[in-house]
């Protein structure tokens, strides 16, 4: 089977550290173009790759089968739609669009052109999630009541990075908050109601940069924050059944393995130091230290080239990510009016 050819647009830290080295190292695919400004920079990389500093290129150029968009949020929408209507399939870097109805409209004009549309919502595949997945499925912890994500860290000076600037679909809300909700939704499904406290606490900081929100079960609560201004190190993920409890601390190895060079494949790739395993203690106070999973962030580009030459099943659907995008709407407005929000989809 020909590989796919793809065009990858942009050549920042996401495009050039969570997407080129997993499409580079499948056979599945051919990078045949990338749209940057720096061709010195993507050449050091990837030294036969044409390059250009135009976007749209890549969105109607007849050679490419597959775009990669990695490029900042506010462009995403008028990319894909250029992309979908040259007939190219489209994964976007998350959060898929600023707004849902934006989602929405991509999603039908996907359909209709019938193109795969995904939204690379990677941190499915990290190695505690893939973990506490296994867990409730396994019934180990009985029936989940109370579950918490935190996403923390200490950088308390504003770098200017557009993702810290005053646009739609930036600040940590859309970019660490859209992983944590696309997680709950894989596990919970959506939920009943939704609350959502969002602050910039940073001095000179433009976007929300803090955020805790409640999403809201029949019998379930899950907890989702984070903050820049955090020291000290807090439990990742706190699960709480009927069985018993499982709390895990550290980060995912991927992302730190891909910036320093390692890619899939490579000796000990997304394996987890055992100082890192999450304890489980049950009903009765006994404890057990569970291995992590090892993490597949390749499993995303695997899956996506099965959906495109194979007619398998999507790996993230845009159905799912405008979801996300939904409830990360409905949590700025809860934010705005200081009041728990149905979950609804209509405006």
């Amino acid at each position: 089977m020909q590989p796919i050819n793809t065009a990858i647009i942009a050549f920042g830290f996401s495009g050039s550290v969570f997407h080129t080295p997993i499409i580079e190292k499948s056979d599945h695919f051919n990078i045949r173009l990338v749209s940057s400004s720096s061709a010195e920079k993507v050449h050091e990389r990837l030294p036969d790759v044409e390059v250009t500093d135009e976007a749209e290129e890549a969105c109607r150029r007849e050679d490419i089968d597959l775009v990669v968009i990695t490029s900042p949020n506010t462009t995403h929408y008028p990319l894909a739609k250029a992309a979908i209507e040259n007939g190219k399939h489209v994964v976007l870097e998350k959060p898929f669009v600023p707004t849902y109805e934006e989602a929405v409209e991509l999603t039908e004009l996907a359909e209709a052109n019938d193109v795969v549309l995904s939204v690379y919502h990677n941190r499915r595949w990290d190695g505690d999630f893939l973990t506490i997945r296994s867990l409730m499925e396994a019934g180990a912890l009985g029936d989940i009541h109370t579950f918490q994500g935190t996403w923390n860290d200490y950088a308390p000076e504003v770098e200017g990075l557009w993702r810290e600037q005053d646009l739609p679909g930036s600040g940590s809300w859309f970019d660490l908050g859209a992983h944590f909700i696309d997680q709950a939704l894989e596990l919970f499904g959506m939920p009943e109601t939704i609350f959502a406290d969002l602050e910039m606490q940073r001095p000179k900081t433009n976007n929300t940069d803090y955020f805790h929100a409640i999403l809201g079960y029949p019998n379930q609560r899950v907890i989702l924050q984070s903050s820049f201004l955090a020291v000290g190190e807090v439990p990742r993920y706190i699960v709480h059944g009927t069985k018993g409890s499982f709390v895990k601390y550290g980060f995912d190895p991927q992302e730190d393995m891909l910036i320093n060079g390692k890619t899939p494949g490579d000796q000990g790739w997304a394996m987890e130091d055992e100082a890192y395993y999450g304890t489980f203690t049950d009903a009765y106070g006994g404890t057990e230290k569970i291995p992590t999973h090892q993490g597949s962030y390749e499993s995303y580009y695997e899956k996506i080239a099965q959906a495109i030459q194979e007619d398998a099943k999507n790996p993230v659907t845009a159905i799912e990510a405008s979801r996300v995008i939904r409830l990360l709407e409905l949590a700025e407005k809860s934010d705005w009016e200081k009041r728990v929000i149905p979950v609804s989809f209509n405006k």
